[in-house]
């Protein structure tokens, strides 16, 4: 399963944690402003917006998992099975696969105002890749560098929901992640008071003990809690360094460790990789599992007027830095 979040500083940061219990090889994938998109069901785009982020290439077609484009606008597709359920092409839609919705919104939308208008003409078709890469049940958030919504194909309809809180994992539906969040109002980051009883005289005995209650499992319902509990109340300078660092830390909250969670056999899920994009700058950063060193690639350092896409293998050893 996965988390994507958004954070502030004097720049605009998004990514995600990857957690699945296998890779396909990804790598971090520029598409430059003239490689040619193909679509399934509508037109071509031949000339685009540029777009860095991580995918699988397959048939040189980047499947992004997520990115942002050079006009600071970001989405993540993030794993949504059962609820996830694509429709029968419609003639009066642009028919959309779910591989090619990422590509169709960055390469034409600087906005989330341009998103709602093209979502508007959208209708997300199921259409598999392939027969080896049928269509993965996902559901995705979008944002600009002040505000984010979440996009869901479900059973009634497609669904638009404002994102206040810039932070999206898997099921149950947003509406319902966000709702739960009412059940947690309680949550502080201030020592507790003694509201049990007046009778008693009860120790704040540790540190934290305002975030009693506070969710430490790891499923995407209490993941959604922690990774905005966390975010929220999250502060750091206003420097790079402070503030892609903060991210990742955030983005740790909510990390899931090897045995962990069990997918059967000797499979086990973990977050692959955790990403981090300058929306302003145009900066991709990420970190492994095995590798816990944050590792930058500035789409800018590349020639963005090109036709064929760039690919950067991911460093997936450990980097240690001996100081004696």
């Amino acid at each position: 399963m996965c988390t994507a979040i958004t954070y502030n500083t004097k720049d605009h940061y998004f990514g995600r944690n990857l957690d699945l219990e296998f890779s396909y090889k990804e790598t971090v994938t520029i598409t430059p402003r003239n490689y040619p998109f193909k679509f399934r069901k509508v037109s071509d785009v031949n000339h685009h917006y540029a777009i860095i982020g991580m995918a699988y290439v397959a048939e040189n077609y980047p499947l992004y998992y997520d990115a942002i484009n050079e006009k600071g606008l970001g989405m993540a597709g993030l794993n949504f099975p059962s609820n996830a359920i694509y429709k029968e092409e419609k003639s009066n839609k642009d028919n959309i696969a779910p591989f090619e919705f990422i590509p169709w919104v960055l390469s034409q939308c600087a906005t989330l105002l341009e998103v709602r208008e093209l979502l508007k003409k959208i209708n997300i078709a199921n259409i598999n890749f392939s027969e080896q890469l049928p269509a993965s049940p996902l559901h995705w958030i979008i944002s600009d560098k002040e505000n984010s919504i979440t996009v869901e194909c479900v059973k009634d309809d497609l669904k638009i929901y404002d994102n206040p809180v810039g932070v999206l994992t898997n099921n149950p539906t947003f509406d319902v992640q966000l709702f739960n969040l009412n059940n947690y109002m309680h949550l502080s980051i201030e020592p507790p008071i003694n509201n049990f009883s007046k009778k008693l005289n009860l120790d704040t005995y540790s540190r934290g003990m305002g975030a009693l209650g506070l969710p430490g499992d790891l499923s995407s319902a209490s993941r959604f809690v922690k990774a905005t509990f966390t975010k929220m109340n999250s502060l750091s300078g206003e420097s790079e360094s402070e503030s892609i660092s903060q991210f990742f830390h955030i983005l740790e909250s909510v990390y899931q460790q090897r045995g962990c969670v069990h997918m059967g056999q000797d499979q086990y899920e973990i977050t692959i990789y955790s990403s981090c994009c300058n929306m302003d700058k145009g900066i991709y950063y990420y970190t492994t599992y095995e590798n816990s060193q944050i590792t930058g690639i500035d789409m800018y350092k590349e020639n963005l007027d090109g036709t064929d896409l760039i690919n950067y293998e991911l460093i997936k050893g450990q980097k240690i830095f001996m100081q004696n």
